[in-house]
């Protein structure tokens, strides 16, 4: 049996079902990451846009405007104290993943099968994964509610019908 090389559209909602019912749910992010790896197919970016467009959607679940901006500086380190990054090659695609999400905020979807082609490394799922959970933080932080609110206002958004989570 051939392997596949193109996610279905229901992988695709699966792979937002999975994520937000597990933020939606205060899951901690090892077993998300787990049940996403499973879905993610080798040599190709998904789930890693369907997790950027949800981080798009958590910046602006924050109210985030060019007025109010989050801010840039040390993002990871504020939103994402506990996955400290290390080396340059993990700081440059937490760095991308998270610029990849605000691009699509703004209207602008990067190519992120070339951009990532160099990597070499099947992995820009996990660091666009890192980005939805900074800024689903971001939003939480700015507006006051929980990281759970947060994902189940997006989830509502999406009319996503969210799933309960083992494990």
């Amino acid at each position: 049996m051939a392997a596949r090389k193109q996610p279905t559209p229901e992988d695709r909602i699966d792979a937002v079902r999975i994520t937000l019912s597990g933020l939606a749910s205060g899951q901690d992010f090892d077993p998300i990451l787990e049940k996403l790896g499973a879905l993610h197919i080798r040599h190709n970016t998904y789930p890693a846009e369907e997790l950027l467009e949800l981080a798009s959607d958590a910046i602006d679940e924050s109210g985030s405007t060019t007025a109010d901006p989050i801010d840039f500086a040390r993002i990871g380190e504020r939103f994402l104290p506990e996955h400290p990054f290390s080396g340059k090659n993990q700081h440059y695609k937490s760095k991308y993943a998270i610029s990849a999400a605000a691009m699509i905020h703004g209207g602008v979807y990067p190519d992120l099968l070339d951009d990532a082609a160099w990597w070499q490394t099947d992995d820009l799922w996990i660091y666009s994964f890192f980005a939805l959970l900074i800024f689903i933080r971001a939003a939480a932080e700015r507006t006051g509610r929980s990281v759970e609110e947060v994902a189940l206002s997006i989830a509502d958004h999406r009319m996503v019908r969210l799933v309960q989570i083992e494990g």
